[in-house]
């Protein structure tokens, strides 16, 4: 690790976490799909929108604060629900610290290492992302015990076709740490030691269970065990979506839209929310970034839901972008990763303070006391750039 932890860029983390972790931890934290062709747009449209700013009669004081899902925020950023986090032994609890030292509501994927109990208790914004994995009884088993637990929202994550296969090659992840996995894993691992060093500390190996997915009286299941069981449960319908809101009772987002029909469809049924998404590019290949999308399913129903957009974030000045184009907040995936990768817990502050300075400094030069000011007009947008998908 550098001698000074900080850095100043999300990019700088991403080179820190590239460094420290070993190549298969890493690769999966890179993924994407097939060709890569979604996950690299995700991020390269937004160096496709600039910014038109003014130069006088600037505000010294910016409001950044927001709310979503009956959440006051301090800025329209929003922890995003990711998998197994063996990147640093505090994984989720850690996350969910530093969202909470920085205003910031915590998603929380029920595949995650760390239990919906100890993140909620870390922090009180916590919304629990679930699957449509297992019977109904299931589902609102899980979903009581989040609710009993203290999480104040919950996330129905459907963009998931489970596209196979990466051209650059999928990392090697074992189903569980044992004494042959660690022996298969140690020519990569060794060659880390300021990783391995943090988790000897702990007395413990990187968990690859899913305690968010225990069935009453059986442990927990590996993450690929649990993988196996998403994979052969029948899919939901719309109607299924309109009932686990319907048991939940809450506030509740549908993440995965990228469709106007789609938005439409989860106003019918109830949704709060909705996340504008591709899955980070995992998913189906050749889906374009969802700030392309997001335009359209905003003007359709941007006053019926909360409209969010998740993907390819870096930098704050992507944050404004997708709230001049209609979204209420992003949520943040990889960015924070490699800023638990990097440093733990004040690595992921670290990145959520380079979030805060860009949108204060691009709310600045656009002229704008507050971010509820922002519009199309703030930006230089290419007569090609959207996709109204499914008008």
């Amino acid at each position: 690790m550098a001698k000074n932890a900080w850095f100043e860029t999300v990019a700088e983390a991403q080179r820190r976490a590239k460094k420290r972790l070993p190549k298969p931890v890493y690769m999966a934290l890179v993924a994407g799909s097939e060709k890569g062709l979604t996950v690299d747009d995700n991020i390269a449209a937004f160096s496709e929108l600039g910014f038109a700013p003014h130069v006088a009669g600037l505000h010294d004081k910016r409001e950044m604060a927001t709310e979503v899902m009956g959440q006051p925020i301090s800025m329209p950023v929003l922890i995003s629900p990711t998998g197994v986090q063996a990147v640093h032994p505090d994984g989720e609890v850690a996350v969910a610290r530093a969202a909470a030292a920085r205003g910031v509501a915590m998603g929380l994927s029920s595949f995650a290492s760390k239990s919906i109990e100890e993140v909620a208790a870390a922090n009180p914004q916590t919304f629990f992302q679930m699957y449509w994995v297992g019977d109904r009884d299931t589902l609102v088993q899980r979903m009581e015990r989040a609710r009993a637990a203290g999480a104040t929202g919950l996330i129905m994550t459907l963009d998931w076709s489970f596209s196979m296969g990466r051209d650059w090659g999928s990392p090697a992840i074992p189903e569980k740490m044992s004494l042959k996995a660690m022996i298969d894993n140690a020519p990569s691992a060794i060659t880390k030691p300021s990783w391995l060093w943090e988790f000897a500390k702990t007395g413990k190996v990187p968990d690859l269970t899913t305690p968010n997915l225990i069935k009453p009286g059986q442990a927990a299941p590996t993450f690929f065990g649990a993988y196996g069981e998403w994979m052969g449960t029948p899919l939901p319908t719309w109607e299924d979506v309109a009932w686990l809101r319907e048991q939940w009772g809450g506030p509740f987002m549908l993440k995965g839209v990228m469709r106007v029909d789609d938005a439409k469809r989860a106003v019918d049924a109830g949704c709060s929310a909705i996340s504008v998404s591709n899955h980070g590019g995992n998913n189906l290949d050749g889906t374009p970034a969802p700030i392309r999308a997001l335009p359209a399913i905003a003007e359709a129903v941007g006053d019926d839901l909360e409209v969010l957009l998740d993907g390819g974030i870096r930098r704050g000045s992507d944050v404004v972008k997708a709230v001049a184009l209609g979204a209420k907040a992003v949520m943040i995936g990889r960015g924070y990763l490699w800023g638990l990768a990097a440093n733990g817990q004040a690595g992921v502050e670290n990145v959520l303070d380079i979030l805060r300075s860009g949108i204060d400094s691009a709310v600045l030069g656009l002229g704008h006391s507050s971010i509820a000011d922002l519009s199309p007009s703030d930006l230089v947008i290419p007569a090609d750039f959207r996709r109204d998908l499914g008008v």
